[in-house]
């Protein structure tokens, strides 16, 4: 293992009934990383965590924490802390008492109670630890939570979809919270979500999931700008496909009579000349002008709706002739709608950069990327 390498999955794989949970899963996290386990319901990443944990012992495979082999370790020898979803705090204790809760026995009960203060400071619970969780908030609850996982110094911080469970503004200021308190005390952090804007502006790394398998790692930039499957690029965010293309040459494919230049082919090494493929693009790469231009990628085409939604507009773009290919979805700011007054109905021409396209075989396998 590598030195910097701080945990360590190794080919796990877990079943239950008929269900393959993990299919061979395989990864690591550096010491102090913030890793963020990605993807749908049902596709393994609780499970993966709960291997972690040592609440589920996995079929087959290992686990390595800071060097040494876990696998078989049950959670209370693994020197874990775990924020759940629901924060599993105790409503007849007060939220000092929580926190302290796995502090009993392990130090003296002015040192406990300098702990439980400093926890309480550095989660911006001051002052508030003679309340019970039922007259705190769900976004304080969470952070009692934080708290008490923080309060034995774990090796590893595992927490399983911890926003979920509270409203848009909430989250949004404790996933920075929450960020900022894991940079300070530099422990490897690994958190599951199904929610992509979580895991992109938390995560160091992202590694995302489907139907039990690792489909691709990297980091959020790269999950993002390079989605190695269209899996992986529907998942994150929004994305154009353009329907079946036809490979024509090196940089050029064909999609109902039309021709499509790409500038990088990367992942498409294995496609020739008339092989099949699928062309997508992301909405905020499509770009519009009023007036008529030629050029790579320009084509006529029409506004047929505009959907309002504050410092953007979502536009559904038609290609006036061609054929077939579906509608393309443009994101496109507010000030540039209102400085070419575009409106529904009007012709426009419709840029897809050959640089922003990208290339995906026609039935790809789910490999691992990154």
């Amino acid at each position: 293992m590598e030195n910097n390498i701080f945990l360590q999955l190794k080919e796990v794989s877990k079943r239950f009934g008929q269900v393959d949970a993990l299919k061979s899963v395989s990864f690591s996290a550096r010491q102090g990383e913030f890793l963020s386990i990605l993807g749908p319901s049902g596709c393994g990443k609780t499970t993966a965590l709960r291997v972690v944990a040592g609440l589920e012992i996995q079929d087959s495979g290992n686990v390595f924490i800071n060097n040494t082999d876990v696998s078989s370790l049950g959670v209370s020898k693994r020197n874990v802390g775990i924020v759940f979803q629901s924060y599993a705090l105790f409503p007849n204790l007060n939220a000092a008492k929580n926190i302290a809760y796995g502090l009993k026995g392990q130090a003296s009960r002015q040192e406990i109670t300098q702990k439980v203060e400093d926890l309480m400071d550095l989660v911006g619970l001051a002052g508030m630890g003679q309340k019970y969780p039922a007259q705190l908030s769900g976004g304080q609850q969470q952070r009692v939570a934080l708290a008490r996982a923080m309060a034995l110094s774990p090796d590893l911080l595992l927490l399983d979809e911890p926003l979920s469970a509270l409203d848009a503004k909430v989250r949004i200021k404790l996933r920075s919270e929450i960020r900022r308190l894991q940079q300070h005390l530099g422990v490897t952090t690994i958190m599951v979500t199904h929610d992509q804007e979580e895991a992109l502006t938390m995560a160091d790394r992202i590694l995302v999931m489907n139907e039990g398998k690792l489909v691709q790692k990297g980091s959020p930039h790269q999950i993002y700008e390079q989605p190695a499957t269209p899996f992986v690029a529907s998942f994150i965010g929004s994305m154009n496909f353009m329907g079946k293309a036809r490979k024509m040459e090196p940089g050029m494919y064909d999609i109902c009579g039309r021709s499509f230049y790409v500038a990088n082919e990367n992942g498409t090494a294995r496609l020739l000349n008339g092989d099949q493929a699928t062309l997508a693009i992301r909405p905020e790469d499509v770009m519009i002008d009023s007036s008529e231009k030629q050029g790579q990628n320009l084509f006529p085409g029409r506004i047929e709706t505009m959907e309002y939604r504050g410092s953007l507009f979502r536009l559904n773009l038609r290609l006036s002739t061609g054929g077939k290919i579906p509608v393309i979805t443009a994101d496109l700011p507010t000030e540039q709608i209102r400085r070419f007054s575009l409106q529904q109905d009007m012709p426009v021409t419709i840029s897809l950069p050959p640089e922003r396209l990208l290339v995906y075989e026609a039935s790809p396998g789910e490999r691992i990327h990154g």
